[in-house]
């Protein structure tokens, strides 16, 4: 149980997120504010949830995660159960670069403006990860990843 799992979701209330990622995991969510580290369940997720500015502005962490459950499917997952696009970053070390997690659970990379402020990162300027952009040619962070340029797939296929 070592992995931490960042997520962010479009606009959804933090109460919601919740239910539905314990029906996405399969587990026991526990929110961190209520988590007795002594006292958790064995296989219970422990979540912190909240808002932050800009798009895709509710934040999920996840701590402790299980051995054995893919984050791909969780997101992919949690996408589908509240309806709304999920964001993760990605394997590069562009902090703008992303994937892009849909309900249907399409799975693409994206690229964001960041920019911190006094109440967090604030992701704006949504655009597709395509070799038609110029930032994406040539020698970019884009290319090294597995997530290529323009590159889209089904999330059960991605995991």
């Amino acid at each position: 149980m070592t992995e931490l799992w960042n997520w962010r979701i479009d606009r959804v209330r933090p109460v919601e997120v919740y239910p539905a990622l314990a029906e996405a995991l399969g587990r026991m969510v526990m929110p961190l504010a209520a988590a007795d580290p002594g006292q958790l369940p064995v296989h219970a997720v422990i979540c912190d949830v909240w808002s932050a500015p800009g798009e895709f502005g509710t934040v999920v962490d996840c701590y402790g995660v299980p051995d054995g459950l893919s984050e791909l499917h969780g997101v992919a997952a949690l996408a589908r159960l509240l309806d709304r696009a999920c964001v993760l970053r990605d394997d590069t070390l562009d902090a703008g670069r992303h994937l892009l997690v849909t309900p249907d659970g399409t799975i693409r990379p994206v690229h964001f403006d960041v920019r911190e402020t006094d109440d967090g990162e604030e992701l704006s300027g949504q655009r597709l990860c395509t070799l038609t952009h110029p930032t994406c040619r040539g020698w970019s962070q884009c290319h090294r990843s597995r997530w290529a340029p323009d590159s889209v797939a089904p999330a059960l296929a991605a995991a």
